[in-house]
């Protein structure tokens, strides 16, 4: 089996910088835009994560946390073999947010979500911290597999922006409760990983239709678009998972 990877990050049509930072195995994107969807090509075997992190608006530094995540991701991603080592991994990653604001009160609380998953040769396992998301596109339509960190909205409201957990975020340490799900791995299999800049403006049935209907580059161009024409009001990074024969 092979898997193959598309990805892309833009800055959207409103904010003046991108925060968002994408790991995709050896590879990362920090803070920049790309001109279009890349596609990357791995075998499965060895484990690879693909995350998307995304800065925490409102709060300093947020590409500086995110690259920091994913950078991270990248060189503990190899050596991690289960549920427990991500938890193990992104709790790292924390105590490196927390840590690189040591002396330097311009970063303080800084801080970033962080969504992804870890492929492995037998399984996928979806991972988040904070609102950023993983999906699984079935046959039977799109489900989201991560938990958001957000509280419950109030009765006939819809969700507030607020976040509960984050990586960094506060100004003391804390330790996390990652969400981690594990899904048995088979060609054919489909997954989406991405920053509320795609979610929040696209609703989940448009999302769910252009996976039904496209893959890999198509799929990604054509999200990216129904963003750009729901007013893009944040960064916009995604990555498309396909496990293929």
């Amino acid at each position: 089996m092979y898997m193959a990877v598309t990805a892309l990050s833009h800055v959207g049509l409103v904010r003046d910088q991108n925060e968002d930072s994408l790991v995709v195995g050896p590879w990362t994107l920090c803070g920049t835009t790309t001109r279009s969807p890349q596609t990357l090509l791995f075998p499965v075997g060895r484990p690879l994560v693909v995350a998307v992190a995304d800065g925490l608006g409102g709060h300093p530094a947020g590409e500086i946390a995110s690259e920091l995540v994913v950078r991270q991701l990248a060189l503990l991603g190899p050596s991690l073999d289960g549920a427990r080592a991500v938890e193990d991994a992104l709790n790292v990653c924390n105590r490196a947010v927390h840590s690189a604001t040591a002396g330097r009160p311009e970063l303080t609380a800084m801080g970033t979500t962080v969504a992804g998953a870890l492929v492995t040769d037998r399984s996928l396992l979806s991972f988040n911290v904070g609102d950023s998301k993983v999906f699984r596109a079935a046959p039977d339509g799109l489900r989201q597999v991560s938990v958001d960190d957000r509280p419950p909205p109030l009765p006939g409201r819809r969700a507030g922006s607020a976040v509960t957990q984050t990586i960094g975020g506060s100004r003391a340490p804390h330790v996390l409760t990652p969400h981690v799900a594990s899904f048995p791995l088979s060609p054919g299999d489909r997954y989406l990983v991405c920053s509320d800049g795609l979610t929040d403006p696209v609703p989940q049935e448009t999302i769910g239709e252009v996976l039904r209907v496209r893959d890999d580059g198509e799929a990604a161009f054509a999200l990216w678009k129904a963003a750009i024409h729901a007013g893009a009001p944040d960064n916009i990074t995604l990555a498309l998972i396909r496990i293929g024969s």
